[in-house]
């Protein structure tokens, strides 16, 4: 039965392999069952109700990027994506978590037809490559800046905006620790270094009494107190429909860029450079999305992460299918999921930023007109506290710099349209 539902033979595996591989990809990137509640609870949603719709959302996209796409590619509430949900959305724009939700929803609809009508291609092609990266890094900028204020080395000071907070206080020396020992961990090559790392403080939190013991283990908690709570209220609002395309935009080239270095790395390409079933994986992606935002948790995507599985010889949707089996069992350990303090997951935090920040060193640094908006995409999310804000003046600037310096015919006409559409959207929601 596992032969023909994934091939096995044919892309040189078996099943003990791919059982390798599932579990490998599953401990770098089940940080995502305590980091995702932790975000979303402060946009005021149920902690336990979205640990359970975490592990759902990320169960049921596996399953059918598995058995429909037979990518080994799995995938979980993206990060990001939530910060963007509560920190923008819910914490700055001021919409409630139910209007957020449904934003995420329609995204996922949206992204759902891109996908059918094969229109992702266009609008993947037409934004600038550095323009990409440069929204991939300053997202992870943005993440690290959450993760400095949630361990309290950065706070607010009215003086000057933000000052190094307490540095010699628990959670800023907890928050240090997480960061020092998630990165030696991955040097050293443990597989779970994230998950391992933020286990670790929690529990030195436990011994030194920071934390309340809660449990490990334990029957999942009510999905109840976010299950199919969108607010469609708003939902043709311009503030929302800003926030809608940015959700989609944000995942469509996270998806992309998962998809074309696991393909790479997973030998998946054609000769021409093209990836087989991209469709039905980009389907995927997007109907877990769609889903996700019913259970109650922000935008579901491929996680680069993904590639530690293929490392370990995973190459069909069987690896995918473990990952969804393993998050169903997690769903079992929710008292641990509750006990771990923000500044635990703060080293996971600012090593994915790391991790996205990497992309940067393909811009061509020397070409003026392609490098300053990348940076001020990099610098204007974090300072603006804002990824949506990060983006629209990304576009804006990328526009202007390449017409006042003579590039004009070199921008695309969607860039074009961007950039008209959040300058008006700054003139008239200023």
């Amino acid at each position: 039965m596992l032969e023909k539902l994934f091939k096995l033979k044919e892309n040189g595996t078996n099943v003990r392999t791919e059982i390798i591989a599932g579990l490998t990809t599953f401990l770098t990137m089940a940080y995502v069952i305590f980091v995702n509640p932790a975000i979303l609870a402060d946009a005021g949603m149920d902690k336990g109700a979205v640990f359970v719709a975490t592990c759902i959302a990320a169960a049921i996209g596996c399953f059918i990027m598995g058995f429909v796409a037979n990518f080994p590619i799995a995938q979980a509430p993206g990060m990001g994506l939530n910060a963007f949900f509560t920190y923008t959305v819910v914490l700055g724009m001021g919409h409630t978590w139910q209007v957020a939700l449904a934003a995420v929803f329609m995204s996922g609809v949206l992204f759902i037809l891109l996908s059918l009508f094969k229109i992702r291609e266009l609008i993947i092609n037409s934004i600038p490559l550095s323009l990409r990266t440069g929204i991939s890094a300053g997202i992870g900028l943005f993440l690290a800046f959450i993760a400095l204020k949630n361990s309290g080395i950065v706070v607010d000071n009215p003086a000057t905006l933000v000052s190094m907070g307490a540095i010699n206080g628990f959670p800023a020396a907890m928050g240090a620790l997480a960061f020092f020992l998630t990165i030696a961990l991955v040097h050293r090559g443990y597989k779970a270094a994230v998950m391992i790392a933020i286990l670790a403080v929690t529990a030195i939190s436990l011994l030194f009494g920071d934390v309340q013991y809660a449990g490990i283990m334990s029957m999942p908690p009510s999905i109840a107190p976010t299950f199919l709570q969108l607010d469609f209220s708003s939902a043709f609002e311009l503030s929302m429909l800003t926030v809608v395309f940015a959700f989609l935009f944000v995942d469509l080239f996270d998806t992309a860029g998962t998809l074309v270095g696991v393909s790479q790395k997973a030998g998946i390409m054609d000769k021409d450079g093209n990836i087989p079933r991209l469709n039905k994986a980009l389907l995927a992606d997007s109907t877990a999305t769609s889903v996700g935002a019913l259970l109650g948790t922000s935008n579901t995507t491929s996680y680069i992460e993904s590639v530690s599985g293929v490392a370990a010889g995973g190459r069909t949707g069987l690896t995918a299918v473990v990952v969804g089996v393993l998050f169903l069992l997690a769903l079992f350990f929710s008292p641990l999921a509750g006990m771990v303090p923000a500044y635990a997951t703060a080293g996971a935090l600012f090593y994915v930023a790391i991790l996205m920040m990497s992309g940067l060193v393909s811009i061509d640094w020397r070409d003026l007109t392609e490098a300053a908006p990348v940076v001020v995409v990099c610098l204007l999310m974090p300072l603006t506290f804002s990824i949506a804000d990060g983006i629209s003046l990304g576009f804006i600037s990328y526009a202007a710099i390449k017409l006042l310096s003579g590039k004009g015919r070199d921008v695309h006409i969607s860039v074009w349209v961007l950039a008209a559409l959040f300058t008006l959207k700054f003139i008239f929601t200023a």
